[in-house]
């Protein structure tokens, strides 16, 4: 077994919070996941994956790990399954534009309500990864999450818990294919190879072209590009999408 399968198999995530929660009454519940926060490039992505009590596809999802922990081939395979194999899956994002407007954490409330309101099943709790503050700002605002069940946040989740290890899959795989037809419209920042995260390469075409229309300008590698660089034209407006 290699170095990557032994990793993945001895942080294989479960279900104990799941049926903590189910046990609490919570019929439904999301794990919540995000891809893309720390690119130079591109949107934030944030996936919800629902699993429903009783439902045996859950139990059954033993390949899924943290994105993070696995292959690009196996990460589409694990996504092509849990597109069917999930209660109900949805991704929503937060544009370039959105994440220098209202910061990162706020960008990251607003994915997830995009993700939540599309949705095809209503989750009664939710796991996240990390410590984020998902309460603030309050639910009606424009940069809120828009969800007042019971949230878990995990650290480690997308390790520990399925359904948050399934987001992350989700939201991986989702925002690595749109950086690969955005690479087509802005070429020359190899986006189909770094996704919008920091390379050699990336800085290099950064320094000879200037940011391109989805890139993040608020950032700190703004402040070292030449006065002159160019910027390309504006890409089509960004949508939340990717349901079942």
């Amino acid at each position: 077994m290699g170095t990557r399968r032994r990793a993945a198999a001895k942080a294989a995530p479960d279900l104990a919070r799941e049926r903590e929660l189910w046990d609490a009454g919570a019929g439904v519940v999301a794990g919540v996941d995000e891809a893309g926060r720390g690119a130079w490039a591109g949107p934030l992505v944030v996936a919800a994956a629902a699993l429903r009590a009783g439902d045996p596809r859950g139990a059954s999802l033993g390949e899924v790990r943290d994105s993070k922990q696995l292959s690009p081939a196996l990460r589409q395979r694990i996504f092509d399954r849990l597109r069917g194999e999930c209660a109900g899956w949805a991704v929503g994002s937060a544009s370039a534009a959105e994440c220098d407007e209202l910061g990162m954490s706020a960008a990251q409330r607003l994915a997830t309500r995009r993700a939540l309101l599309e949705l095809p099943v209503r989750p009664e709790a939710l796991l996240l990864d990390g410590r984020w503050d998902f309460a603030s700002p309050p639910a009606g605002s424009p940069a809120g999450a828009g969800f007042d069940g019971p949230v878990r946040a995990v650290v480690g989740g997308d390790a520990r818990c399925v359904s948050v290890a399934a987001a992350s899959i989700l939201a991986k795989v989702w925002r690595d294919g749109l950086m690969v037809r955005q690479a087509a419209r802005f070429p020359g920042y190899d986006f189909a190879q770094n996704k919008g995260y920091p390379s050699p390469r990336h800085r290099a075409a950064l320094a000879a072209l200037g940011a391109s229309a989805i890139h993040r300008q608020s950032w700190k590698f703004m402040d070292r590009l030449p006065a002159d660089a160019g910027r390309q034209a504006s890409p089509p407006q960004l949508r939340p999408a990717g349901r079942r």
